[in-house]
Order: C-alpha cells, then sequence, then structure tokens
C-alpha cells in the first residue's frame, strides 16, 4: 500500500470515505540540547527568528507526521483527514509533539459526468 493521503479538513475531494479505523497518531519527545539553549539565547539577543529552535520544530514536526502515517498504514487506511499537531512542555526544555487524524479507507468517486464531446 502507498503512503496514506493527509488532510487537515474532514473530506477528501474525490474520495467517499468508506470505513474509520480510529485515530492515527505519531508522537514524540524531544529536548534541547545545551549547544542548542546556548546557541538559541544568542540569537535570540538579536532578535528575529531563531532559526536553531525553528530546525528543532521542524524535525519533531516532521518525525511525528511520518510516524502518524505509518501508524495509519499498520490500521489499514489510505488516508488520515483531520489532522492536527499539538505540543506540550513536559518540564523545562523538554517538550512532546503529537501528531494526530482520524485513519480511514476511502475509494475514488467516479465522475457523474458522461464524457461530453464539444464539436467545433
Amino acid at each position: 500500500m502507498q503512503d496514506p493521503m493527509v488532510t487537515t479538513v474532514l473530506e477528501l475531494p474525490g474520495y467517499k470515505i468508506i470505513k474509520s479505523l480510529g485515530v492515527a497518531r505519531g508522537i514524540t519527545v524531544r529536548s534541547r540540547s545545551i549547544i542548542g539553549s546556548f546557541l538559541g539565547g544568542i540569537q535570540s539577543l538579536f532578535g528575529g527568528n531563531i532559526t536553531i529552535y525553528t530546525r528543532l520544530c521542524e524535525q519533531a514536526r516532521e518525525e511525528t507526521y511520518q510516524l502518524m502515517r505509518q501508524h495509519a498504514r499498520e490500521l489499514g487506511a489510505n488516508a488520515v483527514i483531520g489532522m492536527r499537531y499539538d505540543a506540550t512542555e513536559l518540564m523545562s526544555g523538554l517538550t512532546e509533539v503529537l501528531c494526530y487524524g482520524t485513519a480511514v479507507v476511502t475509494v475514488k468517486i467516479e465522475s457523474a459526468q458522461p464524457n461530453v464531446r464539444h464539436e467545433t
């Protein structure tokens, strides 16, 4: 089976949901390293985007997204609807990142319109 389609909305245009398989999720817990905290602190003195933290967040989100897709495949889904991210600080410098959605089985809807020929 290919990787499941993922959307933040509750339907997939052109597809009909035929079965809901429950929640698919991916979770990771990340901590900042001492060096990362030091470099992030220096960057914060100058303002703007703190790139070291941005990269850490993007890595955590990508990891949880892939874990959620893998979980959906294991459930037998070919799509995930209503995908969301959540993050919780467990303690100073330690953050849980969760990616979740509803794993579903979908089928492609055949076009109800007959092929129309346009003569010129």
